[in-house]
């Protein structure tokens, strides 16, 4: 049955947006990393002012770095980031009871590498029977294995949306997305959209 993904059952989840996997050249303002790593950071903010609980991983932090400073800055307040030693998530003990504590059923996936990482994630989480989606203009994995991560996740029962759908899925109502863009102006609408 196809429905909204409702704000209120929904958990954001940003997987490993470390610099060791996109590098500084990428995430530079013409790179093709700028887009997905200001979508999560927007998505982040937008996920606080929402109230929606979110956690971060992060694989090697030592190797990898640590998340990006304006994902983290981004991040609601009290937000879990967890060194993560395997590539699904949902595989690991502390990283499940920290998903599991939010009682949140709905898994917002975002981050790197989507053909890897996210899509380990994803598919962990659904064997669990979590609802998962996959923000595909906030993951990003180098082509053509973005595209590849997110044909997998989509056979196996993911949900493939994008940043503005979530927006709209979570605000919901004229009336409530007026008043969202009077109270978070910045927040009206995600990176690299305009009409």
């Amino acid at each position: 049955m196809a429905r909204l993904i409702d704000p209120g059952d929904s958990l954001l989840v940003i997987v490993d947006a470390q610099p060791g996997f996109y590098g500084d050249t990428l995430a530079a303002a013409s790179g093709p990393m700028r887009g997905p790593l200001d979508r999560i950071a927007w998505l982040a903010a937008t996920a606080r002012a929402f109230g929606i609980p979110a956690l971060a991983t992060e694989e090697d932090p030592a190797r990898n770095g640590r998340t990006a400073a304006r994902i983290l800055s981004a991040l609601p307040g009290g937000s879990p980031v967890l060194v993560k030693s395997v590539f699904g998530a949902a595989d690991q003990p502390d990283i499940l009871a920290a998903i599991d504590a939010t009682e949140r059923r709905t898994a917002i996936l975002v981050g790197l590498e989507t053909d890897v990482c996210v899509a380990h994630t994803a598919l962990g989480l659904l064997d669990r029977g979590f609802r998962v989606a996959v923000v595909a203009d906030a993951t990003f994995a180098p082509s053509p294995m973005h595209d590849a991560g997110l044909r997998r996740v989509a056979a196996l029962g993911a949900e493939v949306v994008h940043a503005k759908g979530i927006y709209y899925e979570w605000v919901r109502t004229l009336e409530a997305a007026r008043a969202f863009e009077r109270e978070h102006p910045d927040l009206a609408e995600p990176p690299g959209f305009s009409l």
